[in-house]
């Protein structure tokens, strides 16, 4: 559930209006993973809150040495929620990290990069406000299994839907799995995650995310996508992490685990992340000209600002062509770059 919080204050009267049992918080990593530890309503108050709350931040990656391993988590009250898959009645915050002896926000600390990142959007007269609306793919299996010792290497991932499973003894196999690449976007059942999408959908919104849209996606093994209403940076950088939040705890919920990582089929497409971006003046769309695309010639100088040049891209690409789910096998979607008058 969504709250309307914008001070220490509003965070104290609903911790007691709602009867919360758990304060949660929140903060990103330096590879991008959601962090957490949880206190009891009795160990917060309105100077904690405002002035933060510590923890280790040796055991984080990225951030500190040990000799140096303090730090503290400092909660916007703007992002407060309740967690809709909590037992106890559990308050979010997501935080901002702060050093404890310099006072200042960490420079590591990727909400913070968004924020500046903003004030120099606007410091700078170009623009007040950058907008992101990223779509992000994503797949949901029944099954994942993996492992690794002295004398074996395995990973198999299965799906009910999944077009391997058509001569599958399943009491009934009623079939209705779609083939590779040929999930976008027949009606159920070939569609056999509408209803788990449609839970993850209203439960998003219950948290304050503005969807669009959400069908199936491409791939057979149940490929989605959920579209998310464009907002500022920061704020969709926050809702992006709730977004994949939901995601995994609604199939989780059903027996099910979902993952964003870019290839886990071979010979069917990938997961990628479109990202829809502009920069408004006032009412004024800068990115709208009458170039190419309608586009105009400032967009091109920030999309080459913004987008790796082809041949940096294809050389980060080669340097994990080792790795399991590496870039070189999202055919079709991460191996050439492509500017589209209809993006």
């Amino acid at each position: 559930m969504a709250l309307s919080c914008a001070t220490a204050q509003d965070v104290l009267k609903t911790i007691k209006d709602k009867n919360v049992q758990m304060i949660d918080l929140r903060f990103t990593d330096l590879p991008g993973v959601w962090q957490h530890f949880s206190v009891p309503p009795s160990a917060v108050d309105a100077d904690a809150l405002d002035e933060g709350i510590g923890f280790d931040g040796s055991s984080i990656r990225g951030f500190q040495e040990i000799q140096e391993s303090d730090m503290l988590v400092v909660p916007d009250p703007t992002t407060a929620f309740l967690d809709p898959f909590a037992t106890a009645t559990t308050l979010v915050l997501i935080c901002n990290i702060r050093d404890p002896v310099t006072g200042q926000t960490y420079s590591r600390d990727a909400r913070y990069v968004a924020e500046k990142a903003e004030t120099y959007l606007k410091s700078t007269g170009l623009g007040d406000a950058a907008y992101f609306g990223p779509e992000a793919e994503f797949f949901v299996f029944n099954e994942v299994r993996y492992g690794q010792g002295i004398n074996y290497a395995m990973h198999e991932v299965d799906s009910k839907e999944g077009t391997w499973n058509t001569g599958a003894k399943e009491a009934p196999n009623l079939g209705h799995k779609p083939r590779q690449k040929e999930g976008y976007f027949p009606v159920p059942p070939v569609d056999s995650m509408q209803d788990l999408r449609s839970e993850m959908v209203l439960t998003m919104e219950a948290l304050g995310i503005q969807i669009e849209a959400h069908h199936h996606e491409v791939s057979t093994g149940g490929q989605a996508e959920i579209d998310m209403r464009f907002t500022t940076l920061t704020r969709m950088a926050d809702n992006l992490m709730m977004y994949k939040y939901v995601v995994k705890n609604v199939a989780r919920k059903h027996g099910m685990t979902a993952t964003f990582m870019p290839k886990p089929l071979f010979e069917d497409n990938a997961s990628g992340m479109h990202v829809h971006q502009s920069i408004w003046k006032g009412k004024t769309n800068l990115f709208h000209g009458t170039q190419y695309a309608t586009r105009r010639r400032s967009t091109w100088s920030i999309r080459s600002a913004t987008a790796p040049p082809a041949a940096g891209f294809r050389c980060i690409r080669q340097t994990r062509v080792q790795s399991g789910s590496s870039f070189v096998r999202r055919i079709p979607r991460a191996t050439d770059i492509w500017r589209s008058r209809r993006c």
